[in-house]
């Protein structure tokens, strides 16, 4: 970013506090929104745009019926079709938000290669290709031919262009700023994917088996443009996904499920390692001298996509000169986009009104800035971001904050987590049941994507002999995080294989106060809320693209990087870690024995293995300081 531009917002947040409560809102009359219908404000054409490679893209335009001004275009490219279609056919919300909408501009959805009513063919994360030759194509060429046939076909606009999309149209808006059009002045990825390997699909090389279900969406290939689905999901027969998953056995059991015309099942299957397939697929290593404006949008308690966003900013940061901001809230995957009045995880609540202020004071104000030119600066920080244990909005300038200090606790004998280390020889251990395996919920469901379990009770948990604990004493003084963790296990197993899990959590004090929204069978007195937790596939712990097995009863290094939090434990709180080889169904399950590819694992490969944890392991706090 500028540096003087940050100087100037650093002399604007100086006098708006911590909170953000004196920016300017220009707000809109909330009931004048509320009942603003598109169609009696917006003309609805829809065209097929056609790409350099002949290939036609179906387009949905909505143009403001005032013509007495121009308007910025504002595009989201989505594989979930932009919907409905026709031409008298209106969504009940165009725009990233209700105030947007009002105001005017001209919006535009389209439908990518491959998908829906588009032409050609899809390719899941199709790879960038840094220096096309004549008839290669991908996101970023469709990106551009798209806006070069706006420019110069739709009406009454300003020159100016955004992009903005959620999750996978996240991934979209990043790979717009790839060659991007001189005309594309403003980006907001939100949620984006960075990298299926890391994202949805995989965490550091496990698989999320409760994202299996979404296979059904990317896997199945169409011929031609359709207006409907063509594809469908697994009919599983239960509600329990603990039990069906258990059930079902080894992940070689589910292609009774998907069969060989779902490509992306197969892809899955054929690709266990991050081998070239995947790393091209990766969209974060080609975020280098980055013009538009870009500002990134997620949620601390996204469980799809949380490494995307991080990840997405800190590399545009260290690689370009642009103007860069992120921005996370408490937020599962797209509430910011919802119209809440209470926002809650699951069982914590905190606070009112949080996504509206996201949306008329920080995502207004950030596109109306770049494509309409709305004031001499964004009156935008670096990083706006939300502490989750003090339930406030704050400002930095820069993300991690500066003022910042790396505190190491160690895993101590007795279950105590301490910043002084012991000098004695001892390791905690316990038996992992591939038959028995740890829930990463208490409720009984069957979802397509898990949000809740970000913020849940971990109490559960703590009480099975097969998960290890650490905590410490209640809290003297408030505990801010702002970062992100390392673990830093030593650890020892019996097998040749196993997943290590951490989890960081927030113990409340025994008086805590229920909220609205807590369980009725649930009490927030000693509530054990997870603020962060990461796994990592064992045989990926020295890299990713070559697995190797562990030496059984072997002394070994596992380094496992948790995603960023900012998280203030407050005084009277205990900070907990816990540590266990599965969380089921949220994650498959390893055999614990190596073998070459664990989609083609065999029942006989999963046993019992005893792992070992050594008081030499310890957790790496990224911690703010006044």
């Amino acid at each position: 970013m500028n540096r003087i531009l940050i100087f100037a917002i650093a002399l604007i947040i100086t006098s708006c506090g911590r909170i953000g409560m004196n920016l300017p809102s220009n707000r809109t009359n909330t009931s004048e929104v509320e009942t603003y219908n598109p169609k009696d404000h917006y003309n609805k054409m829809e065209v097929s745009i056609p790409m350099r490679d002949g290939i036609a893209l179906h387009t949905t335009i909505y143009s403001p019926k005032d013509t007495s001004k121009e308007y910025p275009i504002l595009m989201s490219r989505t594989p979930y079709s932009c919907r409905p279609y026709g031409s008298n056919e209106y969504k009940a919300k165009i725009s990233p938000n209700k105030r947007m909408m009002k105001e005017g501009n001209i919006v535009v959805y389209q439908d990518v290669r491959g998908r829906w009513n588009s032409e050609g063919v899809y390719d899941n994360m199709r790879p960038y290709i840094p220096n096309k030759q004549e008839g290669e194509i991908d996101e970023a060429s469709d990106t551009y031919d798209t806006i070069e046939w706006l420019i110069n076909n739709v009406k009454n606009h300003n020159g100016k262009v955004g992009v903005w999309g959620i999750s996978y149209p996240g991934f979209y808006s990043t790979y717009s700023l790839l060659d991007a059009h001189p005309a594309l002045k403003a980006v907001s990825p939100q949620a984006p994917i960075g990298d299926f390997f890391f994202d949805d699909f995989h965490h550091n090389g496990a698989y999320l088996l409760s994202y299996w279900r979404a296979t059904a969406v990317f896997g199945y290939m169409k011929d031609q443009p359709t207006k409907e689905a063509w594809y469908s999901f697994p009919e599983l027969g239960t509600k329990d996904q603990y039990q069906f998953f258990l059930d079902a056995g080894p992940l070689s059991n589910l292609d009774q499920y998907y069969g060989a015309d779902n490509v992306f099942w197969q892809q899955l299957k054929d690709h266990p390692n991050y081998d070239e397939f995947w790393q091209k697929r990766g969209i974060i290593q080609h975020l280098e001298d980055i013009k538009p404006a870009v500002m990134t949008v997620g949620g601390w308690f996204d469980a799809e996509d949380l490494y995307g966003p991080l990840n997405t900013y800190s590399h545009i940061e260290e690689n370009s000169n642009n103007y860069n901001t992120l921005v996370m809230g408490p937020w599962s995957h797209g509430d910011w986009s919802k119209d809440s009045k209470r926002q809650a995880i699951g069982n914590v609540y905190f606070g009112d009104d949080i996504s509206k202020f996201y949306q008329e004071n920080i995502e207004t104000r950030f596109f109306n800035h770049f494509l309409k030119g709305e004031g001499e600066s964004s009156g935008l920080p670096e990083a706006y971001v939300f502490d989750t244990g003090k339930k406030e909005w704050a400002t930095f300038d820069s993300w991690p904050p500066k003022n910042t200090v790396k505190e190491t606790y160690s895993l101590q004998r007795g279950q105590r987590l301490g910043k002084m280390a012991t000098r004695e020889y001892s390791f905690q251990e316990f038996i992992s049941d591939p038959k028995k395996p740890v829930p990463y919920s208490e409720d009984i469901k069957m979802v397509f994507t898990p949000r809740k379990y970000m913020t849940d009770d971990q109490r559960f948990a703590a009480r099975r002999p097969d998960v290890l604990v650490f905590e410490t004493e209640p809290l003297k003084e408030p505990l801010s995080l702002a970062g992100d963790i390392m673990a830093k296990l030593t650890v020892a197993t019996t097998g040749t294989d196993a997943d290590w899990v951490v989890k960081v959590i927030d113990v409340y004090p025994p008086d805590h106060k229920d909220y609205e929204e807590t369980q009725a069978y649930l009490k927030m007195g000693n509530y054990h809320q997870m603020v962060r937790s990461e796994v990592l596939r064992g045989r990926f712990r020295n890299d990713f693209s070559q697995p190797e097995p562990f030496v059984p009863n072997k002394e070994t290094k596992v380094n496992i990087k948790l995603q960023d939090v900012f998280h203030t434990f407050k005084k009277g709180h205990k900070l907990q870690v816990q540590v266990q080889s599965t969380m089921f169904p949220y994650i498959d399950i390893n055999p614990q024995t190596y073998v070459e590819n664990i989609f083609k694992a065999k029942e006989e490969d999963f046993k019992k293995q005893t792992h070992r944890v050594y008081n030499t392991s310890s957790i790496e706090f990224t911690v703010l300081k006044d």
